[in-house]
């Protein structure tokens, strides 16, 4: 083979797993025991931030079997860190269209959701943060909720 046929395989392998990488800062889920999710379990994530000047995608992640008996979900969205308040916001999540239809992407009986709750958000400072995700529906323990995480991503410049 020519050097440039090589140089061009190497080049086109190169812009491949480069294409592949993963830019977010956190991408990862806690599993709910029993996949029922109860009141008093709460999901509770940290994430460092160490450039403020840079906006980020904020995600929950949520998975669910096909046994879960809601189009929706409603949570409490607990946010902590440096340089801000604490703040709590209830949020509402559709998971499925009107005729039952999932949202998610599945996976055998499983569904899973990223869900933005935070786009082009700016951090007010360098720091830790901590995300806390309750569940806020009305049945006790919530069931078919397998895990709940978080996905923290920069915006593309």
């Amino acid at each position: 083979m020519s050097k440039i046929v090589i140089f061009s395989c190497f080049l086109l392998l190169l812009v491949t797993i480069q294409g592949c990488s993963d830019v977010a800062l956190i991408d990862t889920n806690q599993e709910i025991r029993s996949r029922n999710w109860s009141y008093p379990q709460k999901v509770r994530i940290p994430v460092e931030i160490k450039d403020p000047d840079r906006l980020y995608n904020v995600y929950m992640n949520l998975r669910h079997t096909a046994d879960y008996k809601y189009s929706n979900i409603f949570v409490l969205i607990h946010q902590a860190g440096p340089g801000m308040k604490n703040l709590t916001e209830r949020r509402e999540f559709k998971l499925a269209y009107p005729d039952g239809e999932w949202l998610g992407s599945g996976s055998g009986n499983f569904y899973s959701y990223q869900l933005p709750f935070r786009e082009n958000y700016k951090f007010p400072a360098k720091g830790t943060y901590t995300f806390e995700f309750e569940q806020n529906m009305r049945d006790n323990p919530l069931r078919e909720v397998s895990d709940v995480g978080l996905r923290v991503e920069p915006v593309a410049k």
